[in-house]
C-alpha cells in the first residue's frame, strides 16, 4: 500500500484522499519527529522554570485568568476533552474523519504545539488500523478551531467515546483494544493541542474541493451531451473568443468543447441552418463554467497553505526560545473558501438545470415534448425539469454565506467567530445536489440524442452516451426516472464517467 510520509509543509491535497479512503497509510520522518521532540523539551523545562502557559497552567476561554496547580495538570487535560464533546447531530463518514484525523497529526508533527511523539504516533496507529471515532458534525463555530468535534477525536485516544473499527460500532476503549492501539493518558497541552484547530473545516472542505473540481469536467460532458441534442453551434467556442478575454478556465472549457465535440454528425448537419446563436445556457458555458474553475483555483490556493499551516493555541518555537499565544486556530479563510465554494459550484447546477429545460420545451428543442414520443398519455422527463428546479433553488438558500455570520462565546472572549465549519457542510450539500441536477441533465440529453439517430454526435458525447446507456436504457415509455437519476449520479460521483470519456478523447483540463 502506499505510504504517506508527513514532513510537515509538503502534505498534498490528493494525498488526503487517498489516506480518507484507505489507499494509503502514513508515517512520520525522522526529521520531524526530532523537531517533535525538542518541542517537548522546551514546554516541559518552560514548565518547571514556572512559566504562566495558556492551556497549560491556566483555565481555558473565559477561564483563562485561573491558575492551575502543577499537581492538576493531566487531570485538567482530561477534563478539557471531556467538557468539550458537546457536538450534536449526524456524525461524519468515516473517509471525512479519516482526513481529520490526518491534518490534525500533520498539525502536530510540525512541532510547534509541545505534545509527545507518543500522542502522534497514536494518532497514525488509529488511521491506519482504522480505528474511526464517532465525530458529531454539529457544535462548532470555527473558532478556537473546531473544539466540538475534535474532542470528540480526543475522547477515543483516552479510551472514551465511541468509535467503528471494522464496521462495527463500539466503545473507544473497545475500539482501541481491539486494534492493539494502547490508550493515551494526556499530559501537559496535549488535550489543547489535538483540540484547538481548523482540521475539521479543512477536511472536509479538501473532500468537497476535489470533488467540486471533477465536477467541472462533468459539466462539460454533459453540457457538451446537451448541446449535440439541441443541435447547439460550437462557434460560441471559438479560441479567438476566448483569447480576448484570456480567463484560465474559459480556455480550458472550450478546449474540452472542441475534444468533446470532435467529429458531430450532428453538428454538421445544421452547420447552414437559420438559426443566429444559442441561448446563453449554451453560448455561455465558457463563460460560466470557465469562471467557476478560475474560483475553484483560488480555492485550491487556500487549502494547499492550509493543510501544512500550523493552527495550535499557544505555539511553541524552542528554536527561538518562545511560547506565543496567537488566532491561527481562527477559520476565516477556510469559511471564506468554503463559502465561495458553494457559491459557484451552485452555479453549475443552476446553468445546468436552464438546459434541462431546453431539452423538455419542444418550442426550444425542436425535439418532441418532454421527450416522449406519446405525449399525453406519457408525461416524459417533466418532473425531472421539476426537481432539478427544486434542486437549484434548494442551492440557493445553502449559498448565503456562512461566513458573514458571527457570535460571541465564551464570556466575549470569543467575540467573533468564523462558521467555517457550516460554511463546508453547506457546500458538501451543494455539490451533492449539483452532482444529482447533472444526473437529470445527462438523462434528458441522452434522451435527446435518441431522437437524431442516425447521425452520430461528437466522438466524447458519443462516449458518455455509451456510458449511460450501460445503466440507463433509453426511454419507451413512463418509468421511475429516480432510478435512473441515481445509475447516473453513481457514474458521476464514481468518476466511470469522466474515465471512460478520457479513454477515447484524452485528458480533459
Amino acid at each position: 500500500m502506499k505510504k504517506v510520509i508527513l514532513k510537515g509543509k509538503n502534505l498534498k491535497l490528493e494525498e488526503i484522499v487517498e489516506v480518507s479512503e484507505g489507499k494509503a497509510i502514513v508515517e512520520m520522518s525522522e526529521n520531524i519527529k526530532r523537531k517533535v521532540r525538542r518541542s517537548r523539551e522546551f514546554i516541559i523545562k518552560a514548565l518547571k522554570d514556572g512559566k504562566k502557559i495558556y492551556g497549560v497552567t491556566t483555565g481555558f476561554g473565559m477561564l483563562a485568568d485561573h491558575l492551575i496547580d502543577q499537581s492538576q495538570i493531566e487531570e485538567l487535560q482530561k477534563n478539557l476533552i471531556r467538557s468539550h464533546s458537546v457536538g450534536v447531530g449526524p456524525y461524519f463518514d468515516e473517509k471525512t474523519t479519516r482526513a481529520i484525523m490526518l491534518l490534525r497529526a500533520n498539525v502536530l508533527a510540525m512541532g510547534y504545539s509541545g505534545v509527545r511523539l507518543e500522542l502522534i504516533q497514536t494518532l497514525l496507529e488509529m488511521i491506519n488500523r482504522g480505528v474511526h471515532p464517532l465525530i458529531p458534525e454539529q457544535g462548532s463555530v470555527g473558532a478556537s478551531g473546531d473544539l466540538a468535534p475534535m474532542a470528540h477525536l480526543a475522547l477515543v485516544l483516552m479510551g472514551e467515546g465511541n468509535a467503528v473499527y471494522q464496521g462495527e460500532l463500539m466503545s473507544g476503549k473497545q475500539a482501541m483494544e481491539k486494534a492493539g492501539i494502547p490508550v493515551i493518558t494526556l499530559k501537559e497541552k496535549e488535550g489543547l493541542a489535538l483540540i484547538n484547530g481548523t482540521q475539521v473545516m479543512t477536511a472536509l472542505g479538501v473532500l468537497c474541493l476535489l470533488r467540486a473540481e471533477r465536477l467541472c469536467k462533468v459539466a462539460d460532458i454533459v453540457g457538451a451531451c446537451t448541446l449535440d441534442a439541441l443541435k447547439g453551434t460550437l462557434s460560441a467556442f471559438d479560441l479567438d473568443i476566448q483569447k480576448v478575454r484570456p480567463f484560465p478556465g474559459h480556455l480550458a472549457v472550450v478546449k474540452n468543447f472542441l475534444k468533446l465535440g470532435k467529429e458531430s454528425e450532428i453538428a454538421q448537419s445544421h452547420k447552414f441552418c437559420s438559426k443566429i446563436q444559442d441561448a446563453y445556457s449554451l453560448r455561455c458555458i465558457p463563460q460560466v463554467h470557465g469562471a467557476v474553475r478560475d474560483a475553484l483555483r483560488f480555492v485550491r490556493n487556500i487549502f494547499e497553505i492550509e493543510v501544512n499551516s500550523v493552527t495550535d493555541n499557544p505555539l511553541i518555537f524552542a528554536n527561538k526560545g518562545k511560547i506565543l499565544n496567537c488566532g491561527n486556530f481562527h477559520g476565516e479563510p477556510v469559511a471564506f473558501a468554503m463559502d465561495l465554494l458553494g457559491i459557484v459550484v451552485s452555479e453549475l447546477g443552476s446553468i445546468s438545470e436552464r438546459r434541462i429545460e431546453k431539452l423538455i420545451n419542444p418550442s426550444l428543442s425542436g425535439l418532441p415534448p418532454s421527450l416522449t414520443k406519446e405525449g399525453g398519455l406519457h408525461s416524459g422527463l417533466m418532473m425531472v425539469q421539476v426537481s432539478a428546479a427544486a434542486l437549484a433553488s434548494e442551492n440557493k438558500i445553502l449559498s448565503h454565506p456562512a461566513s458573514v455570520d458571527s457570535i460571541p462565546t465564551s464570556a466575549d472572549k470569543e467575540d467573533h467567530v468564523s462558521m467555517g465549519t457550516i460554511a463546508a457542510r453547506k457546500a458538501r450539500e451543494i455539490i451533492k445536489n449539483v452532482e444529482n441536477i447533472l444526473a437529470m441533465e445527462m438523462l434528458c440529453a441522452t434522451q435527446g440524442l435518441e431522437f437524431l439517430k442516425p447521425l452520430e454526435p461528437g466522438i466524447g458525447v458519443k462516449e458518455a452516451y455509451r456510458v449511460v446507456r450501460e445503466k440507463v436504457h433509453p426511454i419507451k415509455g413512463d418509468r421511475r426516472f429516480d432510478e435512473d437519476i441515481k445509475k447516473i449520479q453513481c457514474l458521476i460521483e464514481s468518476g466511470e464517467l469522466i474515465n471512460r470519456v478520457e479513454k477515447i478523447v484524452g485528458r480533459l483540463n
